[in-house]
């Protein structure tokens, strides 16, 4: 896709830091970033006649005219050469990015904006862009070095494929490794039987050596094409048995990128956004990219 990096900005530090992500991605990509500022009038009583600040208008515009120009001059900073547009554009702010999700090829937002509560670990803004963008949506937090592989969170489903495909162009564009993770359980992993007996259910699922060669060919064949795609890159995998959500956090911690998609295997056909990727936008220790398999 030849569309631009979308990043959208709101003056709040995590926001800035956006910025400075999405100009690297920009540049990687030889392509535009695009700065968006979503403007809503704020719910005011206007005092009647004149006031001694001047028209409300023209104190916003300024307002509004200093972010991005801070914006823009940061991400001429992160990637000079880079060509950049910014737009104040009418709406809420999930609106407003959906809406450029339809002709950018990425979307990088803060993990909290200027107008989430303290104590709210990720704001609504990432996670509706996440399960509703039209385009990958990177999810800025944690540390933003690019130190450590891309990890790639690998299932096995027809509907994680396109995550697996954008960790893959990532990784080769960055110039770093990329680690395919596979997280496979049993039953019997998770814990108590839900009358509080712990139960042993090897009877039930049959052989785990089995079980793990099955998961082996699952993520074998899950990146054999792509493998194939991208040559020159190293590649490692780790097949983790255990619980996925504590898995992927924790290799985000040595990760400069986590890949996910945005419901796996495992999740209900209405459900946009499944927990995994829920919990990993909301915990992870570097950024996040989340990609749907479909409109």
């Amino acid at each position: 896709m030849s569309g631009p990096v979308v990043v959208g900005v709101d003056g709040s530090p995590s926001a800035l830091a956006a910025v400075d992500v999405a100009a690297v991605e920009a540049r990687v990509r030889e392509v535009e970033l695009r700065v968006i500022h979503a403007f809503t009038w704020p719910a005011m009583h206007a005092p009647h006649g004149a006031s001694p600040l001047g028209p409300p208008a023209g104190v916003l515009r300024e307002a509004v005219e200093d972010l991005l120009a801070q914006a823009v001059g940061r991400a001429r900073t992160a990637a000079p050469g880079v060509g950049v547009s910014h737009a104040v554009l009418a709406g809420e702010a999930v609106s407003v990015l959906e809406a450029q999700s339809r002709t950018a090829q990425l979307i990088v937002v803060g993990h909290r904006g200027s107008g989430g509560f303290l104590e709210l670990l990720l704001g609504s803004t990432a996670v509706h862009l996440s399960a509703h963008a039209r385009c990958p949506v990177m999810v800025v937090r944690g540390r933003s070095d690019r130190a450590g592989p891309v990890v790639a969170a690998v299932d096995g489903s027809p509907q994680g494929q396109p995550a697996v495909a954008f960790a893959f162009a990532e990784a080769a564009l960055r110039g770093a490794d990329l680690l395919a993770l596979h997280v496979w359980s049993t039953w019997a992993d998770h814990g108590e039987h839900r009358f509080g007996d712990p139960v042993d259910l090897t009877d039930l699922i049959g052989d785990v050596d089995q079980l793990q060669a099955e998961e082996e060919r699952v993520l074998a064949e899950a990146l054999s094409a792509h493998r194939r795609r991208y040559p020159e890159l190293t590649i490692r995998t780790s097949l983790v048995r255990g619980r996925t959500r504590p898995a992927l956090i924790e290799a985000s911690g040595r990760a400069q990128l986590l890949v996910v998609g945005a419901r796996g295997r495992g999740g209900f056909a209405g459900i946009l956004l499944g927990s995994v990727s829920q919990a990993v936008l909301h915990h992870a220790r570097c950024p996040v990219t989340v990609v749907r398999s479909g409109p």
